[in-house]
């Protein structure tokens, strides 16, 4: 009677499980699971966009140079984008304030690997970097290196990242660094430690049958 009994109760709880589902957590209740579709990431362009006289009154050493000569500085920080640009790849577009010059028409113009942009009248470099990056957010990765506090927060708003003066130079120096490590690296490797432990006249002999033997 205890075995039936026992039995009984078994299979009604059978039952019950089947009318009473887990409960769910809030997570589960009002979040989606993330369906991850296993499609390659789209890869765009990427564009860097600088202000360039923002930039070179921001970094000391231009800014010194700026108080002599303007276009020494303009060009010591195309020089600086232009390595850079080199070893990033990505496409460079420098901006320059020419909105105060009367009559003066859209410039751009091809410095080395880069592009150099000189405003028309009345627009300034502000205006034209926020309508590129509002215009091609979509298209490009853009970056904007500027330190004016109300151009990041437009060019943020664009959906482009923003870069100030002082990271931009942190970026170049170790972009630059990299470069001299890597080389450094490369004259190392490309030494015979044993031919450089032979004495002089036992290296020349070598050097002297192998040039024969060219």
């Amino acid at each position: 009677e205890v075995d039936r009994i026992l039995n009984q109760a078994s299979f009604a709880n059978v039952g019950r499980k089947a009318v009473y589902s887990k409960r769910r957590t809030t997570a589960e209740s009002f979040h989606k699971p993330v369906i991850y579709s296993g499609l390659p990431k789209e890869i765009k362009d990427e564009y860097l966009l600088v202000d360039g006289y923002n930039i070179i009154f921001a970094w000391p050493e231009l800014r010194s140079l700026a108080e002599d000569n303007m276009d020494s500085a303009r060009n010591r920080l195309l020089e600086a984008l232009m390595k850079y640009q080199g070893v990033r790849k990505c496409r460079v577009i420098a901006v320059f304030d020419a909105y105060r010059v009367q009559g003066h028409i859209e410039e751009i113009i091809d410095y080395g690997n880069i592009h150099v942009v000189y405003t028309r009248e009345a627009q300034t470099a502000d205006q034209y970097i926020e309508k590129f990056a509002h215009d091609n957010s979509k298209k490009y990765s853009i970056t904007v290196a500027t330190s004016d506090g109300l151009q990041q927060i437009i060019i943020r708003g664009s959906g482009s990242a923003v870069m100030s003066a002082g990271e931009l130079k942190t970026e170049i120096e170790r972009v630059n660094d990299s470069v001299l490590k890597a080389y450094q690296e490369r004259q190392i490797s490309d030494k015979n430690p044993v031919k450089d432990a032979l004495p002089d006249e036992t290296r020349k002999q070598m050097e002297k049958y192998l040039d024969d033997e060219k």
